[in-house]
């Protein structure tokens, strides 16, 4: 049966257009004040990014008013597009309580000051191509990730540690954004690269290669009950390992599993369920595309019978929203005049945003639930469940900046 559709609370509207054109949202408490903070990534333009990575242009930190913190490099009116990962994440690499940004430009990698956008470090690249994405690690055994893993855009990776040594490289099938989770408790990362399971050396464990195409998705969680993790990769299909390599069942009925998403969004269910997403037909304007569930053993158990327009449709797993015990389904950039929406696991719409753009989501405030912001190259909209007043003073502790904050791709992947 169908649910009624809940109207979200407007908390603000920001004018983000002294950013540029075509950025990429970030958020974290940049200036330890107790709340969150805009970072908008503008990226390089001139470039066929479907082989070549992205650089950053300009950087604009921003307050939930609106008022601009500070601007690194300057914004172009011709930019890139979203067609692969800027490398820019915000996150304590330093571990001294506040944030920094981490981003690559000009051939360099930079460590900002989140609070005032000065340089802290700034180092050469491993290699002229190594900045397709920026991915946090602790391979090291440190208190805290701050171990660095950079990559092309599909075949090699280089490791370095906190001051930027050389800890290794590899050169495999690496997709889009390997995932990094210690597997065997040692306090040490392990790393999903692609298709490849590495361990802290960069030794390879063992290897998905069996699988076509490339891995568009990792996620990382305790699927069927069992007490330890599971990978589950959406690529040219979706497919569930245990930590050791064994396949425990694999979803072929999809065209192309471009996002997978971990989440319990069933109640009546045991252990997680996986949100999916289809690419049926793609690369034109009658593009198609259909979003799936599976069970625990990777059984369908519902399946979108899309019938308008679009085909590149993003889905993420979102936690906290409201009361509810259960997860939605965060659905964007879907096109055909779908507005972003929250589905349950039944597929009904339970969230429908008034405006279209971009999403980011995170507890900006620090009160317990998230909060949704959409975005476009003129205005970020701020959205939640419940009023709260953005003109009130901050806390003045500093929020920390979780795992998926400090991961942020566009490819989602992730860890429950």
């Amino acid at each position: 049966m169908s649910k009624a559709v809940s109207q979200p609370v407007l908390l603000g509207q920001i004018d983000i257009q002294a950013a540029g054109l075509r950025n990429k949202v970030l958020v974290g408490d940049l200036n330890g004040d107790g709340r969150m903070e805009l970072l908008l990534v503008q990226p390089d333009g001139g470039i066929d990014d479907r082989y070549v990575p992205h650089q950053v242009q300009c950087l604009t930190a921003m307050d939930l008013l609106g008022n601009i913190l500070w601007q690194v490099g300057e914004p172009s009116e011709n930019p890139g597009g979203p067609g692969s990962d800027y490398p820019a994440q915000i996150c304590d690499i330093d571990g001294d309580g506040r944030m920094e940004v981490l981003y690559v430009m000009e051939k360099r990698f930079y460590i900002l000051d989140g609070s005032t956008g000065s340089v802290k470090a700034n180092y050469e690249l491993p290699d002229p191509l190594a900045h397709d994405c920026i991915i946090i690690a602790n391979l090291s055994g440190n208190a805290i990730p701050q171990d660095i893993i950079l990559k092309d855009r599909y075949k090699r990776m280089w490791a370095l540690d906190k001051d930027f040594n050389l800890l290794w490289k590899h050169e495999g099938n690496l997709g889009h954004f390997p995932w990094v989770y210690d597997f065997d408790g040692d306090g040490r990362d392990e790393v999903m690269a692609g298709y490849d399971f590495l361990d802290a050396d960069g030794r390879m464990v063992w290897s998905c290669r069996d699988l076509d195409d490339h891995a568009d998705c990792i996620w990382v969680g305790d699927v069927n009950g069992d007490g330890v993790p599971e990978l589950v990769i959406g690529g040219s299909v979706t497919v569930m390992y245990d930590r050791h390599g064994n396949e425990l069942w694999r979803y072929e009925d999809s065209i192309e599993s471009q996002h997978v998403a971990l989440g319990k969004f069933r109640g009546d269910m045991p252990g997680l369920q996986i949100a999916g997403l289809d690419r049926i037909v793609r690369g034109n304007e009658n593009g198609k595309d259909g979003m799936f569930l599976l069970d625990a053993q990777g059984k369908e158990v519902w399946k979108e019978n899309r019938t308008s327009k679009g085909w590149l449709t993003i889905i993420e797993t979102m936690s906290g929203w409201d009361e509810s015990p259960l997860d939605y389904i965060l659905a964007y950039r879907r096109g055909g005049g779908i507005n972003p929406t929250l589905y349950d696991g039944e597929m009904n719409a339970v969230v429908e945003f008034p405006v279209d753009g971009y999403v980011v989501h995170a507890d900006l405030l620090g009160e317990g639930h998230e909060q949704v912001i959409i975005y476009n190259s003129e205005y970020a909209y701020i959205y939640s469940s419940r009023p709260a007043d953005l003109t009130k003073k901050p806390a003045g502790k500093a929020l920390p900046q979780t795992k998926r904050l400090y991961s942020s791709t566009l490819y989602p992947g992730g860890q429950i």
